[in-house]
């Protein structure tokens, strides 16, 4: 043991131990909010369908193709993810603690209708056509001020989630004291931890910006600071998706394979990183706005750079999980594991797909958080191509996977081969139907076509005549993946109330015996959360400060459709 680990070894605990089973009041808080989640995805889906078919020519403009794009975004983007994760990691919290006690539970169903209520305002007014701003709401775009409050009760909602799980965390440490807390809740309360902290920023542009504005007691509104708020959240948001699926990739995939979790301590330390790197990044969003001094910038797109260690060291962890557990079944050779992995188990291949594709979004991401390469593709369809192989196929194949276990868990039933092969399908389809869609939203933003267009006059022209293949193809891609969210949907419904009762297996993977023991500074939550604040007070202070100082007249909300 040298120097460093003995002086780690001073600061072990105890691991603790997930429980056999879940409780069924603690199942039914958990099936509520995938049961919304698995609602939300076909909304969003048809709705991205349409959309696509729309802007080809194949459909009549029913809705308004940037009506589809908000329900289709906000659906998928907001409602389908949010809820999902606060499922998996009540789930999770569940397996690893226990029963709830009475109180976050309460707290926790409060949540959950808070959460309803504001989904369903939204999507009213979506369909009134009077929320058609995007699922980026961008200042001066105004929608009816019922838009914004559904918006509102939708984070309040989470923070009562986020409370629950706070406060179950703080119920198993008085319970446990000197004990870590299992491996899938210590990451389940920095999900949530970052998603607290990412809220502040969209609940400050809602509350003192757009809904003012909305409801007539501003006449304008800043848009640089609006949209810099924006991106304060915007890009916790992305790992807000992304450490769920992280989170089963740490935990989940390595049980199903029947191998162990490769180091506690350095999961636990890649979600630490995740939690600090997260926040300083915004500005990467906004390279080619004016309003913000390029020295900012520049610090933001180092900053977002270093989101690149803890990712590099979550891939290394996976794979040296799949190496060891291939080598333990006598795979040979460099690759020979991969010959060994269970490529029939749905659990499996669908995050381990997901995975895949995540390897070019990753590169995809650096382009786009590069300032030269980003005035490339900035506000083109390979930024909507990155978007959806990011988050519509790592984190969406990954929520799918646990799905096809999670719910039978949640409902006392069993997955039967038959809905794991049809899981099979589906998540090939999946993956087909993206990886077409996505490449032709690459190409053609490399030839320039913009996002976030309808159909246009100038489509005709010769110069982006070129560009109507590609929309074929995501056209094609399009409907494709509408066919398998189908399959989706209809698996879910077996699996909650057709499939045998039984008990099906909550995988959660132990850790390798010689994997290093975890550091107790890990939980140190006061020096963490100071630190995440310190950082974020250094990227967003001067500039903030900047913008109200030398903000120009600000505009007029536009309404547009």
């Amino acid at each position: 043991m040298n120097d460093v680990s003995s002086k780690l070894k001073q600061w072990e605990m105890e691991r603790g131990v997930p429980v056999p089973s879940i409780g069924a009041k603690e199942a039914r808080l958990a099936y509520g909010h995938v049961l919304v989640s698995i609602l939300a995805v076909l909304i969003g889906a048809l709705a991205g369908l349409m959309q696509t078919l729309i802007r080809t020519g194949v459909i009549p403009e029913i809705f308004g193709y940037y009506q589809l794009l908000t329900a289709h975004g906000i659906m998928l983007g907001i409602v389908f993810t949010t809820m999902f994760i606060i499922g998996l990691l009540y789930a999770l919290l569940a397996k690893s603690f226990g029963r709830f006690e009475s109180f976050p539970t309460r707290v926790a169903w409060l949540g959950f209708w808070t959460m309803i209520i504001g989904a369903v305002m939204i999507t009213v007014m979506i369909l009134a056509n009077k929320g058609t701003v995007l699922y980026t709401f961008y200042a001066p775009l105004m929608a009816d001020p019922l838009f914004y409050v559904g918006l509102v009760l939708f984070v309040v909602g989470t923070w009562f989630s986020s409370f629950a799980m706070f406060r179950m965390y703080a119920d198993y440490k008085r319970d446990n004291p000197g004990v870590h807390p299992p491996l899938p809740a210590y990451m389940s309360i920095m999900t949530m931890l970052l998603w607290v902290i990412a809220t502040l920023g969209v609940a400050a542009t809602i509350l003192f910006q757009l809904l003012p504005l909305s409801l007539g007691w501003k006449d304008t509104v800043g848009i640089e600071l609006s949209r810099t708020l924006f991106w304060y959240f915007g890009h916790p948001l992305v790992y807000f998706w992304l450490m769920p699926a992280y989170i089963v990739w740490y935990t989940v995939v390595p049980k199903v394979i029947g191998g162990k979790i490769f180091s506690d301590a350095l999961a636990r330390m890649a979600f630490l990183l995740f939690l600090l790197f997260s926040f300083p990044v915004g500005f990467h969003h906004q390279l080619t706005e004016p309003g913000i001094e390029p020295f900012w910038k520049f610090v933001q797109v180092i900053l977002t750079f270093l989101v690149v260690i803890p990712s590099f060291m979550t891939a290394f962890s996976l794979f040296a999980t799949f190496e060891l557990r291939g080598r333990a079944l006598g795979a040979k050779g460099l690759f020979g594991w991969v010959k060994k992995m269970p490529y029939g188990d749905v659990r499996f291949l669908a995050p381990f797909v997901g995975m895949l594709f995540f390897i070019p979004a990753g590169a995809g991401g650096i382009i786009n958080a590069s300032h030269q390469l980003n005035a490339m593709v900035h506000n083109t369809l390979w930024v909507t191509g990155h978007f959806h192989i990011t988050v519509g196929t790592a984190v969406a194949l990954t929520f799918f996977g646990t799905a096809y276990w999670l719910v039978p868990v949640l409902r006392g039933r069993t997955l039967t081969k038959a809905m794991n092969k049809l899981g099979l399908i589906q998540a090939g389809t999946w993956a087909f139907g993206m990886a077409i869609m996505s490449y032709a939203m690459h190409i053609s933003g490399l030839n320039g076509n913009p996002r976030r267009t309808g159909p246009a006059t100038y489509f005709s022209d010769a110069l982006t005549r070129e560009w109507i293949p590609y929309h074929v193809m995501m056209a094609i891609g399009g409907t494709i993946l509408f066919i398998s969210v189908l399959i989706f949907v209809y698996s879910m419904f077996n699996l909650s109330f057709l499939a045998p009762k039984g008990e099906e297996e909550f995988p959660l993977a132990e850790t390798e015996e010689a994997a290093m023991d975890t550091p107790r500074y890990f939980e140190n939550w006061k020096l963490w959360i100071t630190v995440t604040f310190v950082l974020i007070a250094f990227a967003y202070t001067v500039p903030i400060w900047h913008l109200i100082e030398s903000a120009p007249p600000g505009a007029r909300g536009w309404v547009l459709w």
